[in-house]
């Protein structure tokens, strides 16, 4: 019994272990056993292979040392028919170099009794050679001692027991040569055989890799499954799940465990949600009837203001008095702030078209230019083709007016405002530029964001902020048309830029 535990313990150590890693170093874990496995295998193989490749290379060894011999053995004799020809004392050298070399070559032939045909054919040509090269150095003596009678008949002795020699060398290659191919075709077949071998079992290697890997990384991509199934649970409304599994503490052990925070924190909070919702519900009757009386008592305050219909009829009352007392700026004045008041009062909660935009702002830049002596210099280029494009009402003048009341009304050079209307592939751009007091970003962040919109209506404006103009355009183009703000700093001017849908051409106003 204690002998099972004992061999348990390591591998709920290497379980307990594993859990704790992070998915990084699981990940190199694997691909470290993995290439460490198939190294290992290739480097056996290599092995083997090298191994079977150098018993193929010394296969014919044997021919090889036969050929060697036998050229040796033709020095010696040509040596020898040199000096006793020429008794030259570079022939005496190289006899006694080329007997040397022959005498350290037969060393390596057989010396012992055998009854093995090629061992004993060794034995033979050792025993040969030792009595030629007896007969050689008998003839070189000779040919010293100037005895031509001896050293001719020791010369002819040494010649047949010379080509005695070579006959046996001759039949010994043969032989070996034959032995030798027979050993080497073996050998071959071995080594095709280990290649097979080989082939198979790094196949069965990769294969228990790749088992290994799937098996491994199940275990890590089963819990990211689990999580993706639950999060897609969750966004489909559905928070009555169950607690996922912690199986690790890695990256993905720890976000599920935060998931299942988070999924219980949400259900609790909606059981939170329920219970106070019950409570609006009855203060929201309450406040239902409180806003019902507050809007008639802003109708009440309304109708206590100044009857927009006899403002302006008024004033046209005005403007024909001074057409009739020929006072025809003053008429024309009062014209303009007729129609002004008119288009307030008539397209108020209307959609007009740009035309009709942009002539309220002629007439606004007209009015401004009468109470502040021509001091503002207004250009503008429309493309006429984008007149008739439908737009919410009062979208151009707030911006106009914006641009003068905080753009050019108290700087110390000539104030100058530009309106531009153009399309560019899907958008229509309508551009408001001043060369004013300029903007630094974290104001046009406040602006964009609604933050000074009442400041804005309460700055002796109309009391339509910019808010309100990217909300009616919001409502009226469905989240497609766009209003941005470009400013560099302060005294570099402003540009308000409206995009609005037109075209299919995929091309934005702002490059």
């Amino acid at each position: 019994m204690e002998q099972t535990r004992f061999f348990r313990a390591p591998g709920a150590f290497l379980k307990k272990k594993w859990r704790y890693l992070t998915l990084q170093q699981k990940l190199t874990a694997l691909f470290l056993m993995t290439a460490v496995v198939i190294l290992a295998v290739n480097l056996y193989m290599f092995t083997l292979i090298n191994k079977m490749t150098g018993r193929v290379e010394e296969v014919y060894v044997s021919n090889v040392n036969l050929n060697e011999l036998s050229g040796a053995l033709d020095l010696v004799q040509k040596s020898m028919e040199e000096y006793l020809n020429t008794k030259s004392s570079d022939a005496m050298e190289d006899y006694y170099r080329s007997e040397q070399a022959y005498r350290e070559l037969m060393e390596g032939l057989n010396s012992e009794t055998t009854d093995n045909e090629m061992l004993l054919t060794e034995k033979n040509i050792r025993g040969l050679s030792e009595s030629y090269l007896d007969l050689a150095a008998e003839a070189i003596q000779a040919k010293r001692g100037r005895n031509v009678e001896k050293y001719g008949q020791l010369y002819e002795d040494a010649e047949l027991l010379y080509d005695e020699i070579h006959t046996f060398i001759y039949s010994l290659n043969n032989a070996q040569f034959k032995d030798n191919s027979r050993n080497y075709q073996a050998l071959l077949d071995s080594l095709r055989y280990m290649e097979f071998i080989s082939i198979g079992v790094l196949l069965l290697v990769l294969l228990g890799n790749i088992s290994l890997i799937v098996v491994s990384t199940r275990s890590v991509t089963r819990p990211l499954h689990q999580l993706a199934e639950a999060a897609d649970e969750i966004s489909g409304g559905n928070f009555e799940i169950d607690r996922l599994p912690v199986q690790s503490m890695d990256e993905v052990g720890i976000v599920t465990n935060t998931f299942n925070e988070m999924v219980e924190n949400i259900r609790n909070y909606i059981e939170q949600l329920r219970a106070t919702m019950e409570r609006e519900n009855q203060l929201k009757e309450r406040e239902l009837m409180m806003q019902s009386h507050l809007k008639d008592a802003q109708l009440k305050y309304l109708q206590a203001q100044i009857n927009p219909h006899f403002l302006f009829n008024t004033l046209n009352a005005g403007a024909q008095l001074a057409m009739m007392e020929e006072a025809d700026r003053t008429g024309r004045f009062l014209e303009n702030v007729a129609e002004f008041f008119r288009y307030n009062v008539r397209k108020n909660d209307e959609d007009a078209a740009l035309r009709e935009e942009i002539h309220l702002v002629d007439n606004y830049v007209y009015i401004l230019n009468v109470r502040f002596a021509g001091e503002i210099l207004f250009t503008k280029e429309v493309d006429e083709s984008l007149l008739n494009v439908r737009v919410p009402s009062m979208i151009l003048q707030p911006l106009v007016e914006n641009a003068f009341n905080y753009g050019i009304r108290n700087i110390s050079w000539t104030g100058r405002i530009e309106l531009s209307v153009y399309q560019k592939g899907e958008e229509i751009c309508i551009s408001i530029w001043d060369n004013g007091a300029g903007m630094e970003q974290e104001r046009i962040e406040q602006v964009l964001s609604g933050r000074v919109q009442e400041a804005e209506a309460g700055a002796g404006g109309n009391g339509v902020g910019m808010k309100n103009v990217m909300e009616r355009l919001r409502l009226y183009f469905r989240d497609q048309a766009g209003l941005r703000i470009f400013s560099e700093g302060k005294n570099t001017g402003t540009e308000v830029l409206i995009t609005i849908p037109a075209g299919q051409e995929e091309q934005s106003c702002i490059e």
